[in-house]
């Protein structure tokens, strides 16, 4: 085996593939139906890219026996730098003008770490928080790509190198098998793929944005740049089955697949292979081949902008409706995606060409690695200067009363039913100091927790294993309050059940009981066939983990079980809120859970706000109801009916908690100086602290009515 590399005369062919992975990419982006799959023009650019860098660098192997690594960065700093780092100015500078400034914010690091082409992995760990799942995402976001191939081009290099220093020290003179090369690349594309493999099922995030898991994307498209010699040797026919079969694969996945399917994975090799044999098969220029389609001049001059609108496109989609105050429909994210190709346009022509074949740089490799340098260090400057600039957010009305809620002493005249009439007491005192809350203005000096510290402002039973994370099982003992109580509560449920940890550890302490967390992300304490929406499969995890906790409650026999969860669940999660098959789960649950002889006391929902609280107060510090939801929206109160029901059906005791958040308008965010949401749906410490007194007087009276 002793082919050459590829040819150094240009492929059209390739050119019109460009188009198609921008194509797919931007569409797909911009929610045209038909193309739920249209992500993997990320993988068809990986797959080109590996073709041609490889292509380039074992021609220079074979020449010199080594690689000119100061040519080769400069080529690609002038190539790839300054049109991103033109992009990557403008979306900041943009981002500080037009996001909220709490958003602004952690955007303008995401900038930072996108001009030092580190961004995948920001994202990536980003992506394994559950609390920041349903942060919208960044600008910058898919600068995740140009750091993988960044990431790769320092690597493979390296890699080429040794192999040729091993070669030229055993055999003297410049390599001219192939077959090493192949040896290491294949070994390289292999262990990517393992690791693609086990990470899609486990840690999603770091398989979609991390170099080991995509290595072999770009791995790929090298293996055909070394093996291109038998790629011309296929017959005409051959060679045209080849290349029409691998455009069909890509265009399968982009139709086939969906935002649901377990990715990379062996979902990636749909449109990895597909690239690859139309690639290769591309080498032999069949006339009846997948070429002659791709290389016509409609597709070749999206092709030539293709780099410089994948830069622009996503941000431009994403900014837009700030610009016009208001979703987009699909027309308006076409014409959003057309501006987009207007400003590549003129990205191509003032920035990409003229530095990219700019003779005084090509002729010098250190003035093309000064220039790059240069132009990532503006980007890096351009992110901390606008993160100086974006104030951190801070209220600017007048210091508000902190709320508080007075135990009422016993009424002197008997009452039927004292722990109702304490809880109705008590309830009647938030209920006060929300309403006041729904006239005021300004969100407050002195709010706690302020909002640039809210997002991190988290339950301690979320940061320490308390709170499984999605591919958590089993619990480990997590009790608070009074340790050598004799009694235990037991709070159980998804992230809603350990939100309202602080409140009941301060009930606990104060009343004599050993509290005990069990909770998990995003998986409810009930009977319900569940999928993971995030894992791209069947949430066993949630299933194993519901089994562990029934056994240990069974064995520990708590006096009291806490339940709580979730209520915007969407169907993704294989079931509907409030539907038939959520309220049966209810009413089986609770009967399994007061089966161990304990009373079961199901919490009722919270109010959704529909949008991250802190976020939307740093950009409304004048007005802080326009945060608020409307009631209606807010809570569904027919449903929490149903629920109430089903849950009296198991034997359970049931906890409407509206009146706590919401008058019969609206659901204030803000109640005295306290922040009630520290995101766009967990309560904040300070709200669940605030609500022991009524969380003491619940847990009263599901005790005395068992």
């Amino acid at each position: 085996m002793t082919e050459t590399g590829t040819r150094t005369g240009f492929r059209p062919d390739i050119e019109g593939l460009r188009a198609v992975a921008v194509l797919a990419v931007v569409l797909f982006h911009a929610g045209v139906p038909g193309l739920p799959g249209g992500f993997v023009g990320v993988d068809v650019f990986f797959v080109v890219s590996g073709f041609l860098i490889t292509g380039l660098l074992w021609r220079e192997v074979q020449a010199t026996g080594t690689v000119r690594l100061a040519r080769f960065y400069g080529a690609r700093a002038r190539r790839l730098l300054p049109a991103g780092i033109v992009v990557l100015l403008a979306t900041a500078a943009a981002s500080a003008w037009l996001l909220p400034p709490l958003q602004a914010r952690a955007v303008l690091g995401d900038a930072v770490a996108s001009a030092l082409y580190a961004g995948n992995y920001r994202f990536a760990v980003q992506g394994t928080d559950y609390l920041a799942s349903d942060t919208p995402p960044s600008p910058f976001q898919h600068y995740w790509s140009l750091g993988v191939e960044e990431q790769f081009y320092l690597v493979w290099p390296a890699l080429l190198i040794l192999t040729a220093w091993a070669l030229v020290r055993r055999r003297r003179g410049a390599p001219s098998s192939v077959v090493p090369f192949v040896v290491v690349l294949g070994l390289v594309a292999a262990a990517s793929f393992a690791v693609s493999y086990l990470w899609t099922a486990t840690l999603p995030s770091w398989a979609f944005f991390s170099l080991p898991s995509r290595a072999w994307e770009l791995a790929v498209g090298g293996l055909v740049a070394l093996t291109v010699g038998r790629w011309r040797r296929l017959p005409s026919w051959a060679a045209a089955a080849a290349g029409w079969t691998g455009l069909g694969l890509v265009v399968v996945g982009c139709v086939r697949l969906g935002e649901s399917t377990a990715y990379p994975g062996t979902a990636a090799l749909l449109p990895v292979l597909g690239t690859a044999l139309v690639v290769g098969a591309g080498a032999g220029g069949s006339r009846w081949g997948a070429g002659a389609l791709l290389s016509v001049a409609p597709m070749r001059a999206v092709g030539r902008l293709s780099y410089s609108w994948y830069l622009w496109h996503w941000p431009v989609l994403l900014l837009a409706p700030y610009v016009v105050e208001g979703s987009l429909g699909l027309a308006g994210r076409l014409a959003t995606a057309v501006l987009a190709a207007g400003l590549a346009m003129l990205t191509l022509q003032f920035v990409e060409n003229p530095v990219r074949f700019a003779a005084p740089l090509r002729r010098s490799a250190g003035r093309s690695l000064i220039l790059g340098g240069s132009v990532t260090a503006a980007g890096v400057a351009a992110g901390l200067v606008l993160l100086a600039v974006v104030p951190v957010p801070v209220g600017r009305g007048a210091a508000a009363a902190e709320p508080t809620i007075e135990v009422a002493e016993p009424p002197a005249a008997p009452v039927v039913d004292p722990q109702e009439a304490a809880v109705q007491a008590l309830t009647a005192q938030v209920q006060a100091a929300v309403a006041a809350a729904a006239g005021v203005r300004a969100v407050p000096s002195n709010l706690s927790p302020p909002l640039a510290e809210a997002p991190a402002a988290k339950p301690a039973v979320f940061v320490n294993g308390c709170t499984r994370s999605w591919l958590g099982t089993g619990q480990d003992e997590c009790a608070s309050g009074d340790l050598a109580a004799g009694r235990t509560m037991a709070l159980v449920g998804d992230s809603h059940a350990a939100m309202w940890q602080p409140g009941l550890e301060t009930v606990a302490a104060q009343q004599g009981w050993r509290l005990e967390t069990m909770a998990k992300v995003l998986c409810p304490m009930l009977d319900l066939p569940t999928q993971s929406p995030y894992l791209g499969r069947e949430y066993t995890e949630c299933h194993q983990w519901r089994a562990e906790i029934m056994d240990r409650l069974r064995a520990e026999r708590p006096a009291l079980i806490v339940v709580d969860m979730v209520r915007r669940y969407t169907p993704d999660y294989g079931f509907t809120v409030y539907g038939p098959e959520w309220l049966a789960a209810v009413t089986r649950t609770v009967a399994e859970l007061r089966s161990t002889g304990a009373v079961v006391l199901v919490l009722g929902p919270v109010p959704d706000p529909h949008g991250n609280v802190p976020t939307c107060l740093s950009d409304h510090l004048d007005s802080a109801m326009a945060c608020a939801p409307a009631r209606a929206v807010g809570m569904d109160d027919a449903g929490i009916a149903a629920e109430a029901e089903a849950t009296a059906a198991g034997g359970g005791q049931y906890a409407t908690v509206t009146d706590l958040f919401c008058t019969p308008a609206v659901c204030p965010v803000v109640v005295g100086n306290q922040l009630v949401f520290r995101d766009d749906n967990h309560l904040s410490i300070d709200y669940a602290r605030f609500l022991a007194p009524v969380l003491a007087a619940l847990v009263d009276r599901a005790m005395t009515g068992a």
